[in-house]
């Protein structure tokens, strides 16, 4: 869309501008005037303004401006047509849309981005809209686009194997990616790109191929996500513990609260730093559940720590709460 304006108002002009051009030469060439006088000439007749001739015309000069009436009404109507159709069709104030969607993604830090938008994607949009993040997707499918747009998503539509697309999408100072291409070898090229835009960035991708999983770690992803997998072992917990994905389920469907598993880092210089757990608080008695814990980038987690085991620095909590009670535990902990 943005290209056919584009293309349709640089017609326009060259059209109106040709029209200048050929009524100013034409008068000097014909009456032999000054290059002025000939382009005022020009000007009041394809304005059909109507204040007089300059000079008086000879019958060629007369001929010449009746051609030129002719061709500027034919001008100012395609000129008229043209942006009624891109006034009246919505264009317009779909392109008010998009530069003010454009400058809310260029304010965005630490955001995510979505790649592609088919049924893992919309998946992971709609999670991150539950818990209160800041997303941009990204789509090639203008068609998929505007179906995003909608739904009240901010939107970037480009080839996401563009640099171009991913700035303008702010990788550069996202805080994490989401890669779901219908290919692994979009995936990996991808991966690759944003690991160079931005060296910090989390990367979690779609995998299709076992064999590709390691070309994916290698390109920078830093995780991967199988869905046969995930697939078979969600049917085999429906069978054999059908209460606990019951549970899950219901908590993540839930439309009037947002429970979560969530993780919360413990900075240097925290006022926890060590304290122990039960210590907790988060405003009127409120607290979520400390499910686990684990020091940073170590394998193992410490399930259900000890109430009076003491925090510290630098270790990552696992907690189950809604989004509200995760937030006033971020604030409580930071430095």
């Amino acid at each position: 869309m943005e290209l056919e304006f584009s293309t349709r108002l640089k017609t326009v002009l060259a059209a109106m501008g040709a029209c200048l051009l050929i009524g100013t030469f034409g008068y000097t060439t014909v009456e032999g005037w000054p290059l002025f006088d000939s382009l005022y000439m020009t000007v009041i007749t394809l304005a059909t303004i109507g204040y007089g001739e300059v000079h008086p015309l000879s019958t060629g000069g007369r001929i010449f401006t009746i051609a030129l009436s002719l061709l500027g009404l034919g001008v100012m109507a395609y000129s008229f047509s043209a942006l009624t159709a891109f006034i009246v069709g919505g264009e317009l104030n779909e392109r008010l849309r998009r530069r003010k969607m454009e400058k809310r993604i260029q304010v965005l830090d630490r955001h995510y981005v979505i790649f592609g938008m088919g049924h893992t994607g919309e998946t992971i949009a709609a999670e991150l809209a539950n818990t209160r993040h800041d997303f941009v997707v990204i789509e090639h499918d203008a068609e998929k686009g505007s179906a995003a747009l909608e739904r009240g998503h901010l939107v970037v539509i480009g080839d996401a194997l563009r640099d171009e697309t991913l700035e303008r999408a702010g990788v550069a100072r996202a805080k994490g990616v989401f890669l779901t291409f219908d290919n692994d070898r979009d995936n990996v090229f991808v991966a690759l790109s944003c690991r160079v835009m931005n060296p910090n960035v989390r990367i979690v991708s779609e995998l299709h191929d076992g064999d590709v999983r390691d070309k994916l770690f290698r390109s920078g992803a830093d995780a991967v996500v199988s869905p046969p997998m995930i697939g078979g072992l969600r049917m085999a917990s429906e069978m054999i513990r059908p209460a606990a994905v019951g549970f899950l389920d219901s908590m993540i469907r839930a439309k009037d609260s947002a429970y979560r598993f969530e993780q919360v880092d413990l900075p240097a210089g925290s006022l926890y730093d060590g304290k122990p757990f039960g210590s907790i608080e988060v405003g009127g008695g409120r607290a979520p559940l400390i499910l686990a814990v684990r020091a940073k980038n170590a394998e193992r987690y410490e399930v259900n720590p000890p109430r009076s085991r003491p925090m510290k620095a630098g270790e990552q909590l696992v907690a189950l709460g809604d989004q509200d009670e995760i937030r006033m535990l971020r604030e409580a902990v930071k430095a």
